[in-house]
């Protein structure tokens, strides 16, 4: 008896796309080979930052990265609703989105309504219309009907359960996938790169502090381009090449002081011997310091200027009731 055959999609591998893969694979190990520091945490909520800002302003959002911050701490921020609400939702998905299993249709499911809640009427459910993706007058993508939705998201989320591909090369190709379905009404985008993000970091949990969205973000006309490219040849190919092209730049760009404060071997020490809220007598303590002086030009101030550490009473910085923690703790 013969059932129906696996869905496959057309993606040729490339010399291209295994030089990728290969040149990901090595610098991704370099940074996994440590545990998570005070350091990564922090590093963490930077990426978290950035990732929203990237994958947000593809889709026209004009919120910058001290706005973000400030909606993640929950501040007061002047700017359209409907860009907040997309913050909110954003961090809402991002702060939960390790739990998700890949090729789990109600994961994906609940990830849209995360991503969409207040922003369309039928987020977290699969469109019923047809939809377009419209430059000005002109039409770039028309996706497949409405009624097919189901079963073509049935079918690739199938193959990614199963496939054979290295994480790198498949969760490219389901992005790819993905965006030709256009499987809701909106949010596509967003969604399409935040799943991608969840498969690399299903792959190497270093990806949770790598913004690949943000390197995506600089290079949006090639992103579009890409998907076009991919439409046009009916194969992936195109698209995988990009986006693993866009991977490697981010994990290059991972230690630069843009992304990764550079600290010294003190403040380092400080940021591993800091545990929630701590006076600066108990943390010289836990270095084993007696110099307050040196304690606090050499390890707390360089701490507090890169932002790595904040002050529990900011507002008197020298009350003696003033403890330190991680900032963003």
């Amino acid at each position: 008896m013969s059932g129906k055959p696996s869905y496959e999609p057309p993606v040729a591998i490339t010399p291209a796309i295994l030089g990728l893969v290969a040149d990901i694979s090595v610098k991704a190990d370099r940074l996994s080979v440590r545990g998570e520091s005070a350091l990564d945490l922090r590093l963490r909520r930077i990426s978290q930052v950035r990732s929203i800002k990237g994958s947000l302003a593809i889709e026209g959002n004009t919120l910058g990265e001290e706005a973000i911050t400030a909606v993640l701490d929950g501040k007061r921020v002047v700017a359209p609703l409907r860009e907040i609400q997309e913050v909110r939702n954003a961090i809402a998905a991002y702060d939960v989105f390790e739990k998700w299993t890949p090729h789990d249709e109600t994961d994906l499911l609940k990830a849209h309504g995360l991503l969409m809640a207040g922003l369309i009427d039928d987020a977290g459910l699969y469109r019923r219309g047809g939809v377009g993706v419209i430059a000005g007058s002109q039409v770039l993508h028309l996706a497949p009907p409405a009624k097919r939705v189901p079963l073509l998201m049935g079918d690739l989320l199938d193959w990614l359960s199963r496939t054979w591909l290295h994480p790198l090369v498949a969760g490219s190709v389901f992005h790819y996938e993905f965006e030709f379905i256009h499987p809701f009404t909106d949010g596509n985008g967003r969604l399409g790169r935040l799943w991608q993000t969840l498969i690399l970091c299903r792959w190497n949990p270093c990806f949770v502090r790598i913004p690949v969205e943000s390197i995506v973000h600089a290079h949006q006309e090639e992103y579009y381009q890409a998907l076009r490219e991919a439409t046009n040849a009916a194969d992936s190919a195109p698209f995988v090449e990009f986006m693993l092209a866009m991977i490697l730049e981010a994990l290059e760009s991972a230690a630069s002081p843009q992304v990764a404060p550079q600290v010294s071997p003190q403040v380092k020490r400080l940021l591993e011997v800091l545990s929630g809220e701590m006076s600066g007598r108990e943390i010289m303590e836990a270095l084993g310091l007696t110099d307050r002086k040196s304690f606090r030009q050499r390890y707390l101030a360089p701490a507090l200027d890169a932002g790595l550490v904040e002050m529990t009473i900011p507002d008197k910085p020298n009350s003696h009731l003033q403890r330190y923690r991680l900032a963003g703790t």
